[in-house]
């Protein structure tokens, strides 16, 4: 199976996570951002939760500062808007998604995906696209009670420990979840285990992600993006090249 890495040296990423919810970017890409922290330690991270109650806002600033503790510049921003009704709020979550944009450009987003069922989820994930237009968007799902898990087209190998530390910190932080009979070890583990299997992880680990844009370069970008713009002999002989800066390039 062919796989994709970083594809910038010398510099490390700056990655955006999104979740509608508190506990929502832990249970979708807990273990991927801990693999990525272990091997680009200096990434900047931004980590936005849109509503969470005051007591789920202290639980999830703690758990984001657990998973980012090996990132070079961690920031993490709680919102307060309801619960359920983020279409109704559409207006001011856009606002606060540009606000996001000029402040913040990521090589990569985590967000949700976009054929989630829960109308929160479905939002963020759609203001994601249309506001991170040129970027690489990577979602993520979540296993709830309604039927709409998938079949996820990347996945990401987590060796067992990063499998391991990522359910123990989800149960560590969310006291408020565990009277829910959902949030158990085993759902976390089990859903991991499946994606494991269709990746063929080493491990037997890996989270699965939804890639609905993802340019394949072979060739760096021009110095000069007007070469575009020059004729058709010059266009033939570049064929390929993109005008984004790569982020990911088959792995060896």
């Amino acid at each position: 199976m062919l796989s994709l890495t970083f594809a910038r040296q010398n510099k490390a990423p700056s990655i955006l996570c999104l979740g509608a919810h508190a506990d929502d970017i832990e249970i979708g890409i807990g273990g991927t951002i801990l693999s990525l922290l272990k091997h680009h330690p200096g990434a900047r991270v931004r980590w936005v939760v849109f509503s969470a109650t005051p007591e789920r806002a202290g639980e999830a600033r703690a758990s984001a500062h657990a998973f980012l503790r090996d990132a070079g510049d961690g920031r993490v921003a709680v919102h307060g808007f309801r619960d359920g009704f983020f279409p109704a709020e559409f207006a001011e979550l856009k606002e606060t998604f540009e606000a996001l944009k000029e402040e913040f450009d990521p090589d990569l987003v985590f967000t949700h995906h976009r054929g989630d069922s829960h109308q929160d989820h479905r939002l963020i994930a759609e203001l994601t696209g249309s506001t991170f237009r040129n970027h690489v968007i990577l979602e993520y799902e979540i296993p709830k009670y309604d039927p709409d898990i998938g079949n996820p087209n990347l996945f990401v190998p987590l060796s067992y420990e990063c499998a391991e530390l990522k359910v123990d910190t989800l149960m560590r932080s969310f006291a408020s979840q565990r009277s829910r009979r959902w949030f158990v070890p085993e759902t976390f583990y089990s859903l991991m285990r499946l994606r494991g299997v269709q990746s063929a992880a080493s491990s037997g680990y890996a989270e699965g992600f939804y890639g609905a844009k993802l340019c394949f370069q072979f060739d760096p970008a021009p110095a000069d993006p007007n070469i575009y713009r020059s004729g058709g002999s010059e266009r033939a002989r570049d064929f390929g090249k993109e005008l984004a800066w790569p982020i990911l390039a088959p792995g060896r």
